[in-house]
């Protein structure tokens, strides 16, 4: 399942059980759509740890991190991914394609607080 929830700045993009043939078009397709977003955002993923990308999904998504980085850069004031067996190295490697935040858990919850932290609504209300 490929879902992509945009709200008050927060752009939430899920891909997880139950898997379906057609995930992996949803969700290179949800990329494209959070590329979209007039920020400020923060952007929460949500990977179930499920099939891996096809060979041309890998590439159409690193293209999609070459394509978008400026705007991602503009936009995107942080970014939590939450997946299980999500390692701090992981965040590293995500943290060297853009200069926002970018943390890695399994938890969501603590994936929120990190988000909260940088989130454009806090921000404009304080």
């Amino acid at each position: 399942m490929v879902r992509l929830e945009i709200a008050d700045g927060l752009v939430t993009l899920r891909f997880h059980q139950p898997y379906e043939a057609g995930d992996e078009p949803a969700y290179l397709a949800a990329l494209e759509e959070v590329a979209l977003v007039q920020g400020p955002f923060v952007l929460l993923t949500i990977f179930g740890g499920g099939p891996a990308l096809s060979q041309g999904g890998d590439k159409a998504q690193a293209l999609w991190f070459k394509r978008t980085r400026a705007t991602m850069d503009e936009r995107c004031r942080a970014l939590a991914m939450v997946r299980p067996g999500a390692t701090k190295e992981m965040a590293h490697m995500f943290q060297k394609l853009w200069r926002f935040p970018v943390m890695a858990t399994a938890d969501e919850g603590e994936a929120r607080r990190f988000l909260a932290a940088h989130s454009p609504a806090e921000r404009s209300a304080s």
